[in-house]
């Protein structure tokens, strides 16, 4: 008798273009988000700037960075990572600013849920790291060490050189992409889901019943969201370190 209708995966993730309909250069609700997404940094660390002293603004920038030079470079690198500041910190306010958007009312939607950006981010990573390592160990100790395990049979070498070209070049990057993706669409669909069903459920009064518990399932679904959009800003800009480090030192 009532019928649960639940939008189609590509309403979940497509969105009609504001401008520029129909051409490559198309501007829809993930294009604006990104915008914002390098906008607000920008905005936060200009403002924080402007204060001599210490205070507001300038102490939520200040431990943003310390955060970033403490917990993912001193960690994963050491203090000759710092040089990475800049384009670690950046990584990870992007990424932040672009999943939090998930739980942001009107937008409802994390940029990082389409594969585009969380790919184009991990090529920059897979292209540092790669920079990273030939500069260090110049391009044939760089290749060595990334392709060549020590102590590898001859006998193995050939095997074990694809391997670790696969791994290293194809897959880390993939990976990469992958993990951000796959995590911020999930969390995108089981937000819509119960959303969808406490908008269900209140139109079908004799189901209303219900409501109060997929509307609690809703709210710390969202609570559990705001986290996650943080972990895997995190996780994403602390592999790209672990990664750099694993590049600019030999086995």
């Amino acid at each position: 008798m009532f019928a649960l209708e639940f939008p189609s995966i590509d309403n979940l993730v497509k969105w009609p273009e504001y401008l520029f309909e129909g051409t490559f250069a198309g501007f829809n609700k993930i294009s604006l988000i990104l915008v914002l997404a390098m906008l607000i940094p920008t905005v936060l660390f200009l403002l924080a700037k402007r204060d001599l002293v210490p205070r507001g603004i300038q102490n939520i920038v200040e431990s943003i960075v310390e955060f970033v030079e403490n917990q993912i470079i001193m960690a994963a690198i050491g203090p000759e990572g710092m040089k990475y500041l800049p384009l670690l910190l950046s990584i990870f306010l992007f990424v932040f600013f672009g999943n939090i958007f998930e739980v942001i009312p009107t937008f409802q939607m994390p940029a990082n849920a389409r594969m585009a950006n969380p790919l184009i981010l991990a090529v920059v990573v897979w292209v540092t790291f790669i920079g990273a390592g030939i500069k260090a160990q110049g391009f044939g100790g760089f290749m060595k060490s990334s392709l060549v395990p020590p102590g590898t049979p001859a006998a193995l070498l050939p095997l074990m050189m694809l391997i670790e070209f696969i791994s290293t070049f194809l897959l880390r990057p993939f990976g990469l992409a992958v993990r951000l993706f796959a995590n911020m669409l999930a969390g995108h669909i089981l937000l819509v889901t119960f959303g969808v069903l406490c908008i269900t459920l209140w139109t079908l009064s004799p189901l209303v019943v219900v409501l109060p518990f997929s509307f609690g399932m809703l709210v710390a679904l969202t609570g559990f969201e705001m986290m996650v959009a943080f972990l895997q800003a995190f996780i994403f800009a602390l592999l790209a370190a672990v990664y750099i480090n694993l590049s600019i030192h030999a086995h």
